[in-house]
């Protein structure tokens, strides 16, 4: 098992409790948590790739990425860890952007990531304006302890869905586990449920 960065201790502060899933605490910094060393891809040779059950597959570069539709948003991030962070801001692609005029039959994806990270998710909870390729944080290019260049972004789902460093989603007409859900953390991770473990 590889490094899990320290970091994750926040000072409790009162909010909007209808903001703040059961169990989790909010934060006002940014925790670094990452299970080995950080990966560092120049964008010279980034690229993201949609494949699998897909018809055609596509491959974008980072200028190409860029290139593409923009979508600038602010939402609340929950981390499996206990801690929330509220009103982020972010910039990048929308995952429905990605995948328009792809034919699938898909049901499931599998975000894959420099470093050798995966992360399953329902094809639903990718689409309808819900997940991002995000490569700007607060106006600022995305750092790689945060995933930059660029990571997925899920915010209705715990943070190790929202895949940092990642490359490309495969899309599969079965459901994958991925790192993490390999080692006993819940296949979907929903933070309002509090699936956490398998056994939530």
């Amino acid at each position: 098992m590889g490094i899990v960065s320290r970091g994750f201790r926040g000072r409790r502060r009162d909010v909007d409790p209808s903001r703040v899933p059961p169990g989790q605490h909010v934060v006002d910094d940014f925790p670094v948590l990452s299970a080995g060393p950080t990966p560092r891809t120049p964008l010279s040779a980034w690229t993201f790739t949609v494949d699998g059950a897909v018809e055609p597959s596509r491959t974008w570069t980072w200028e190409e990425l860029q290139a593409l539709p923009q979508e600038t948003f602010t939402t609340d991030i929950h981390c499996v860890t206990r801690w929330s962070k509220l009103d982020t801001t972010w910039t990048g692609v929308s995952v429905d952007t990605l995948l328009e005029g792809v034919e699938t039959t898909a049901r499931y994806a599998t975000a894959w990531c420099d470093g050798d990270y995966t992360t399953n998710l329902p094809l639903a909870d990718l689409t309808g304006g819900r997940a991002w390729v995000a490569h700007t944080y607060d106006g600022r290019p995305l750092d790689p302890e945060h995933g930059g260049p660029a990571r997925l972004l899920v915010p209705h789902l715990y943070l190790w869905k929202s895949a940092k460093w990642v490359r490309g989603l495969t899309l599969n007409e079965v459901d994958v586990p991925g790192f993490w859900e390999e080692l006993g953390y819940h296949d979907r991770g929903d933070p309002w449920a509090e699936q956490r473990y398998w056994s939530d």
